[in-house]
């Protein structure tokens, strides 16, 4: 039997079947991955092979084997551990929704996400949550940020769950469509209040900032696909408060940022890491204000694991 997990508990999982009904399930003892270390053998998204079995009354599914992922988008599990945690599977999409202030996202942390994302080939778009929100300050940052990624290749998208000209239903229905659909984010930042939007069934808790900390409560506990139709899903995960970079070598890192990949080829040395080599063109740019200075520092940081957990 075949199926495709929609939801995680840690040692349960959810499993949505050919004919589109849903049965709990756990895995057959411990399966190991080739070639990945993670804290969970299993993620969202993943398709699974899986055979029954019967305790009683009730029928539950047992899972035989992963299928093969054809991407998925992991972090390091915590500052002190060697493992990733897979955060989903086979996403065609993934939306990491930042805010500028209540709480705030850092360039940081958006820029790791999306270093990993490259890495295994997911497109992102950015949304911009919380725009009824914004001080003039605030507008004038994200013009700037928009320019800023959206010249890079990363959609910025506007929504507000208060005004209805920025209803998420309206900014992103066209970009979901017939995708499934990662909604990542720090705690606070509004995923649950999106789905809620998009997918009014799906019924995700939400709430209030803390006032002491300005960081967002983690309302999700577990990742759960929801879907919209049968081509459309959306994925919403626990909050992230950090972003640790796993599995990418120093010498990639520059790969996954879009203005550093196309200024490579003009450095003088094939393996420059645009640090204090002579003649390298990324340097150069950023001193000439061709690149933008944060994305450089981001670069800067993650090469020197520095903020990793910003």
């Amino acid at each position: 039997m075949k199926g495709i997990v929609i939801k995680s508990t840690g040692s349960w999982y959810k499993i949505r079947q050919e004919d589109l009904t849903v049965i709990d399930a756990r895995i057959k003892g411990k399966i190991r991955l080739k070639d990945i270390d993670t804290t969970n053998p299993v993620a969202v998204g993943d398709i699974v092979f899986y055979e029954f079995e019967s305790s009683g009354d009730i029928t539950n599914g047992v899972i035989t084997e992963v299928e093969k992922r054809h991407n998925y988008i992991i972090r390091k599990s915590n500052k002190l551990s060697k493992q990733g945690q897979i955060i989903a599977a086979n996403v065609d999409l993934a939306l990491l929704v930042v805010t500028l202030s209540n709480p705030r996202t850092s360039l940081g942390f958006i820029d790791r996400f999306l270093v990993m994302a490259g890495a295994y080939h997911i497109p992102v778009g950015l949304v911009f949550n919380k725009c009824d929100l914004y001080t003039e300050a605030d507008k004038d940052n994200y013009d700037y940020l928009q320019f800023s990624y959206g010249h890079l290749g990363y959609p910025c998208i506007l929504t507000s769950t208060v005004l209805e000209e920025y209803n998420p239903t309206h900014q992103l229905i066209d970009i979901i469509k017939g995708k499934k659909v990662l909604i990542s984010g720090h705690s606070g930042v509004g995923k649950s209040s999106i789905l809620n939007r998009l997918l009014p069934d799906a019924f995700q808790k939400v709430e209030k900032i803390s006032d002491s900390h300005q960081k967002g409560k983690h309302t999700t506990t577990f990742a759960e696909m929801f879907y919209l139709d049968n081509d459309t899903a959306l994925i919403d995960t626990p909050g992230i408060r950090d972003f640790g970079i796993i599995d990418i070598d120093e010498s990639e890192i520059g790969h996954y940022f879009p203005e550093i990949r196309a200024l490579m080829p003009q450095c003088r040395f094939y393996n420059c890491k645009h640090l204090n080599e002579p003649d390298c063109a990324v340097i150069k740019a950023y001193q000439e204000n061709k690149i933008a200075p944060e994305r450089y520092e981001s670069y800067l940081s993650i090469l020197r694991n520095e903020n990793m957990f910003a």
